[in-house]
């Protein structure tokens, strides 16, 4: 097949335990937007965070997500998952067919608080940045060492990622894991 024309499933893919990244359109196609089709696991929390230059937008084929896309009134370090904005905006549950665009300085977020893993479309303004970042990211989760925080930190500095709250990938426990239900309950 030729052209920009990819069959689904098709197109370059970075795997990690923490998500999964098919390459949809990229600057190597000649896109100025980097369009990727992202899988997020069951527990994984992208941490709020803002771009100084990119614009991202977001949207949901598969499962529920929790999206954030506003500046709080109050930012905390630790959790995004209860602030507000002036108006009384909150965290929503988005279901497929549902969206965010975030212009740039706007903090957002998105996190997997289900079971299942949950497929959305994403893309980002101007192409490399996420690319390159998703890329140098794969590579550091799947060295199977230890992921060190400042490394992660610094590294998403250099592609314009400016960390308000922690990323973190807490998958639920496995069904065998967990604790049986109380008889009778």
């Amino acid at each position: 097949m030729s052209g920009l024309i990819l069959p689904p499933g098709q197109g370059r893919k970075l795997i990690t335990k923490a998500q999964e990244v098919t390459f949809k359109a990229t600057e190597a196609d000649g896109s100025s937007v980097s369009i990727f089709e992202v899988v997020v696991p069951p527990g994984f929390d992208v941490g709020a965070h803002v771009h100084g230059e990119a614009q991202e937008f977001f949207y949901v084929l598969e499962g529920e997500l929790e999206l954030l896309a506003f500046e709080p009134t109050k930012r905390t370090a630790q959790n995004w998952h209860e602030w507000e904005s002036p108006e009384g905006d909150r965290m929503v549950r988005a279901t497929p067919g549902a969206s965010m665009f975030v212009p740039p300085n706007t903090p957002h977020a998105f996190r997997n608080a289900s079971t299942e893993p949950v497929r959305m479309l994403f893309q980002c303004l101007p192409s490399p940045v996420h690319e390159l970042y998703f890329e140098e990211i794969a590579k550091i989760w799947s060295s199977g060492a230890r992921v060190d925080p400042d490394a992660v930190q610094e590294m998403r500095r250099r592609y314009d990622v400016h960390q308000i709250t922690p990323l973190r990938y807490e998958p639920p426990p496995a069904p065998a894991d967990r604790p049986a239900a109380a008889a009778g309950a």
